[in-house]
């Protein structure tokens, strides 16, 4: 049985909506009798994996998707799996805070920092699915693997604002002096940042940041996936900058919402990592394999997440055709890269 071990600053989820979510879930993607075992199973791992009978999951994905995505590793595998959901920041100090007292709580962790985590926090392995990422993906030290990716590009509210009334390039936004005030930005977007910097060169592109806090006045947000519901819902007209994915998580729901690209397009990825202390190690490894895995890739976009995987589709169609015309940087930083560019974007967005 599936269980949902979070701490108590998450956001609830009913019992009846995990069930049917579960249902629905269960009914398109349960294997009929005698098809074949996925692709993503290990077959000289698995027995393994289930002698040691759990797998404790650490991630910021929100319980609706990640209690049915995890359901399927447990139906394919028999192994029970609990699932521990916070918000970047909680993850990166558990952890931290976990190892450095070698508390062996968690065996794998799938949210968006786990680049910045050191390498003795994180197993060296080669999933067999990682094959068929793209290279930007692939950690060079082999001890994360990227699950979604996160494009960074600008949304808006299509009730409020026309196509035509957007700006094409960052310099144009200092032109829409009609909507200071209703711009919102997240306060972690330091990634975003980066990739200005280095489009524009870092002289012009602090130039461009500064005028648009000071003329735009955009709104500090705690929450990508809250800023995406906040424009969708008309509380803000324009997301300066968001994921693509949740974006358009928020537009399959219903909202009144859509993204644009510009120049550039920051790249930065939910990743998967195991721990060196794992608890259940093997089981820990599967997992790894799972959620790299087409199968996996495809169902996470279901709700808008967008692939690692150049052979799943987005969801709507042609995503990547939009954004592969524009600039993309990668932006993933280790902890002591983002503490300066954090730093750079509080200096920015909330001079004191």
């Amino acid at each position: 049985m599936l269980h949902n071990s979070k701490p108590a600053h998450s956001r609830p989820v009913t019992r009846a909506a995990v069930s049917g979510l579960l249902g629905l879930c269960l009914s398109a993607f349960a294997l009929p009798a005698g098809a074949q075992t996925p692709s993503w199973i290990i077959p000289e791992l698995l027995p393994a994996a289930k002698a040691e009978g759990s797998l404790i999951v650490y991630g910021s994905m929100n319980e609706e998707e990640a209690l049915p995505f995890y359901k399927i590793f447990e139906g394919a595998t028999g192994i029970k799996v609990s699932y521990v959901r916070s918000n970047d920041t909680g993850l990166f100090s558990r952890i931290t805070i976990e190892h450095r007292t070698r508390q062996r709580t968690w065996d794998v962790v799938v949210t968006t920092p786990v680049n910045r985590l050191p390498d003795e926090i994180l197993v060296q392995m080669e999933p067999p699915e990682a094959k068929g990422l793209i290279p930007q993906a692939r950690s060079p030290n082999k001890r994360w693997y990227g699950v979604y990716a996160n494009y960074n590009t600008p949304a808006y509210n299509t009730k409020f604002v026309t196509r035509e009334q957007l700006p094409k390039t960052y310099e144009e936004f200092l032109a829409r002096k009609e909507w200071a005030g209703r711009i919102a930005i997240d306060k972690s977007d330091t990634e975003w940042l980066y990739a200005l910097f280095q489009h524009y060169g870092e002289q012009k592109g602090r130039k461009i940041a500064q005028d648009m806090a000071a003329q735009l006045k955009p709104v500090l947000t705690d929450g990508h996936l809250a800023l995406a519901r906040s424009v969708g819902a008309g509380e803000y007209l324009v997301a300066l900058n968001n994921y693509t994915s949740l974006t358009l998580n928020v537009k399959l729901a219903g909202s009144a919402t859509d993204y644009w690209a510009l120049d550039p397009i920051a790249l930065i990825f939910g990743s998967v990592g195991v721990n060196t202390q794992a608890p259940h190690p093997k089981a820990a490894q599967l997992a790894a394999n799972y959620v790299l895995s087409r199968d996996a890739q495809s169902f996470l976009t279901r709700r808008g997440r967008l692939p690692t995987r150049p052979d799943v589709q987005t969801n709507p169609p042609g995503v990547m055709d939009v954004l592969t015309k524009k600039k993309i940087t990668a932006a993933v930083f280790l902890a002591e890269e983002n503490k300066k560019w954090s730093t750079t974007f509080n200096e920015i967005f909330r001079p004191r």
